[in-house]
């Protein structure tokens, strides 16, 4: 039987990302994403409903991303589905899902953070910092690594 483990998730930073560092050094950025959706009832009534989904991103990718990404940022995830356990301080097991991301698309900057921008100057403009092994898209803040193009 074949098996595909494989998300698209898009959405906006519910918190600031945080950077952590494991001993060996490789750096982990933690982040969650709430993407909205909205339906009608048949009785014809809007609703609204939130996801939340936590995001796990490693190495270069998690220093762009904890560099780059605020409370708010729009954000385009592509990854994988992961599972873990573990138990609580309280004694209770606990459980989550979240998504280990292998590419993460910056979508846009926080309407607060756009409004901050000098008169005549635009995201565009900001300088990019480039790493050997990093590259970032400029016109859409794509964020890949080594030879993995984003196919759109």
């Amino acid at each position: 039987m074949a098996n595909f483990n494989k998300v698209l998730f898009m959405g906006n930073l519910t918190r600031d990302p945080e950077l952590r560092y494991l001993p060996n050094g490789t750096a982990v950025t933690t982040f969650s994403v709430a993407s909205n959706r909205v339906y009608k009832l048949p009785s014809g009534e809007k609703k609204e409903e939130a996801t939340f989904i936590r995001v796990v991103v490693w190495a270069k990718r998690a220093e762009t991303c904890a560099e780059y990404l605020i409370k708010g940022s729009s954000v385009f995830v592509e990854g994988r589905l992961q599972s873990r356990t573990w138990q609580g301080q309280d004694g209770q097991k606990r459980s989550t899902i979240e998504i280990v991301a292998d590419n993460v698309q910056f979508l846009g900057r926080p309407k607060k953070e756009a409004q901050s921008y000098p008169a005549g100057r635009t995201e565009s403009q900001e300088p990019i910092d480039r790493t050997p092994d990093l590259d970032i898209d400029p016109d859409t803040k794509s964020v890949s690594q080594g030879d993995e193009d984003v196919p759109f």
